[in-house]
C-alpha cells in the first residue's frame, strides 16, 4: 500500500480486513488512526507511523511553556516543547501545573505577583503523574524568558528599581517577574544573569507592601489612556447629568444646584431645560427616570452662578405645569429639604363628585360668584389623571357656609356635586370642622375616599391582609 498522511480519527481500514497495528484503534467496526502520520501495511498488519515522534516527559526534563491560567496560589502553563526531545506531546502532557512556592526564592503573596498570563518561561518537570508538575525555582535558568507590558503590549525590559525588576520602555509600567538568567534573549542560550534581579531571599520594600496591602484592587492593571503623549490637554466624554465615575464628578458651587420636585409625568429633560434656561446659563439639567424610562417626578438644574439659581427659585417655585405645582429649592440646603409645602391662603372648600372632564377654570367661575378665589387645585393621580375632586381657597373665611349652601348638590356636566368646608390635615370627621356624625353626612363612597386621602396627606390606606384559605 502506498504511504499516505492521515490525522487522528481517520478511517484507514475495516475491522477484519487487517490486523490492528501501532498508532491505530478500533471504533465502530473500523480501524482508525490515533496520531498524525503515514499508513503502512506489513504482513497483514496496518499501522500508522507518526510524522513526528511522540515524546513523553519524564521527571527532570526541561520544558518551555506559556502561562495560561493564574489563581491566587497556583497556576497552569501550556508546554510548548521539551528541550532536547523534538516531537509531538500527547494531550495528557500538554499542560503543567505549578504552585506559588515554586516560582522564586522569595515570599510571594500570590502567583500573579511573579508571573502574568502570556509570559513565556522555562521550567523543570517535578512530577508526571497524575498531572505534570512544574518548578521555576530550582535553577537560575528557569523562570520568565519573555513578558509583555499589560497596559500597552510592548516587551518588558529587565531593570532593577527597588521592588521592581522589569520596566516598559513605552509607558513606564513597572512590575516584578521571576526572571530566568537569559531573560530577553529568545531561545539563545545566553548567560545574562537576569535572575540576580529577583532579589532572592530579601524582604519586600515599602512600595510593594503598600500594593499588597490594597488586595486585588491594588494589583489591577489599567490600560494606559494614551501612550502617545504630545502635550495636548486630554478631554473625556461625559454623559449629561452623570459624573465620570464615583468621586470624579466636579461638585457644583454652593447654591447653584436646584432640586425641582412635583413634575408631571410627561415632563422630560428637554422640557425642564426650556423652562429654566431663561434665568441664566445652565451647566447641567436632568429629569430622573426609573428603569422603564418613566419620569420619577423630580429633577435637578445646575446654574453657572448662584444669582441665576436664586432668580430661578424666585420665579418658578410654586409655578404650575399642566395643573401641577412644582417646588424649586437649593438641592444642598438641608434646612429647606425638611420644609413642608405651604398651602394657599384662605378658607379651603372641598368640591367632590366632579366629572373627570371638569377644569380648574370651571371651579373658579362657580365659586367666584360668591367669594374671592385665591387658588384652585384639582386632584390628580399617576399620569395626571383627574380623581374627581378638588379644592378652592377663598379669601373671605366667613363666607364658607354661604358658598356651601349655594353650590352643594348643584350639577356640573350632569353630575350632582358635593361641596363642603374641608378639614385641616389631621382633623377628624367628614367635614364642617369634624362635627358631623360617623355616617359620613350622606357623602358618596368616592367622596369619602377623597376626604380620607386629603386627611391622610394623599396616602392610600393599607388594606388589611385577608386570611389565607386552607
Amino acid at each position: 500500500m502506498t504511504a499516505s498522511l492521515v490525522t487522528p480519527g481517520s478511517i484507514i481500514a475495516k475491522e477484519g480486513e487487517h490486523e490492528q497495528g501501532e498508532g491505530t484503534a478500533l471504533a465502530d467496526g473500523n480501524i482508525v488512526s490515533t496520531v498524525v502520520g503515514y499508513v503502512h501495511t506489513e504482513q497483514g498488519a496496518i499501522s500508522v507511523t507518526p510524522s513526528k515522534p511522540i515524546v513523553e516527559p519524564v521527571v527532570g526534563d526541561t520544558v518551555l511553556c506559556e502561562v495560561v491560567k493564574l489563581n491566587e496560589k497556583n497556576g497552569e502553563a501550556m508546554i510548548l516543547c521539551i528541550e532536547g526531545k523534538p516531537g509531538s506531546i500527547q494531550p495528557q502532557h500538554l499542560y503543567g501545573q505549578f504552585f506559588v512556592t515554586g516560582l522564586v526564592d522569595r515570599f510571594m503573596h500570590q502567583t500573579s505577583d511573579a508571573m502574568r498570563r502570556r509570559d513565556v518561561c522555562r521550567a523543570v518537570i517535578k512530577d508526571v503523574e497524575p498531572v505534570v508538575r512544574l518548578d521555576f525555582r530550582e535553577r537560575n535558568d528557569c523562570g520568565v524568558l519573555h513578558a509583555i507590558c499589560p497596559p500597552c503590549g510592548d516587551t518588558l525590559e529587565p531593570h532593577l528599581d527597588g521592588d521592581w525588576n522589569v520596566r516598559c520602555p513605552t509607558c513606564g509600567y513597572q512590575a516584578y517577574r521571576a526572571l530566568a538568567d537569559n531573560y530577553g534573549a529568545g531561545w539563545a542560550e545566553l548567560d545574562q544573569g537576569a535572575s540576580a534581579l529577583n532579589n532572592a531571599g530579601k524582604r519586600w520594600g515599602a512600595a510593594a507592601e503598600a500594593m499588597f496591602a490594597k488586595g486585588p484592587a491594588g494589583r489591577a492593571t489599567f490600560i494606559a489612556a494614551d501612550v502617545r503623549e504630545d502635550g495636548r490637554e486630554r478631554t473625556y466624554f461625559r454623559f449629561e447629568g452623570q459624573g465620570g465615575g464615583r468621586g470624579r464628578q466636579q461638585k457644583a458651587a454652593p447654591g447653584t444646584r436646584l432640586f425641582v420636585g412635583g413634575l408631571p409625568r410627561e415632563i422630560g429633560t428637554e422640557e425642564l431645560r426650556e423652562l429654566f434656561k431663561t434665568h441664566g446659563e445652565m451647566t447641567d439639567c436632568i429629569v430622573l427616570t426609573d428603569d422603564a424610562g418613566v419620569n420619577r417626578g423630580f429633577g435637578f438644574v445646575t446654574y453657572a452662578a448662584k444669582a441665576m439659581a436664586d432668580a430661578a427659585v424666585a420665579a418658578l417655585d410654586g409655578h404650575r405645569i399642566n395643573g401641577r405645582r412644582i417646588g424649586v429649592r437649593d438641592a444642598d440646603d438641608d434646612k429647606k429639604k425638611d420644609r413642608k409645602r405651604k398651602e394657599p391662603q384662605g378658607l379651603k372648600i372641598y368640591i367632590g363628585n366632579l366629572p373627570f372632564t371638569a377644569t380648574a377654570e370651571q371651579l373658579q367661575s362657580m365659586v367666584a360668584e360668591h367669594a374671592t378665589v385665591n387658588e384652585v387645585i384639582l386632584a390628580t393621580g399617576p399620569g395626571g389623571k383627574p380623581k374627581g375632586f378638588g379644592f378652592v381657597f377663598i379669601a373671605e373665611t366667613d363666607k364658607g357656609e354661604a358658598v356651601v349652601k349655594a353650590l352643594n348638590k348643584t350639577e356640573v356636566e350632569g353630575r350632582t356635586i358635593k361641596v363642603d368646608i374641608a378639614n385641616a390635615k389631621g382633623g377628624k370627621g367628614g367635614g364642617r370642622g369634624g362635627n358631623r356624625s360617623g355616617d359620613g353626612g350622606g357623602k358618596s363612597a368616592r367622596e369619602l375616599q377623597a376626604l380620607r386621602e386629603e386627611v391622610e396627606g394623599g396616602k392610600k390606606r393599607k388594606r388589611r391582609p385577608r386570611p389565607k384559605k386552607d
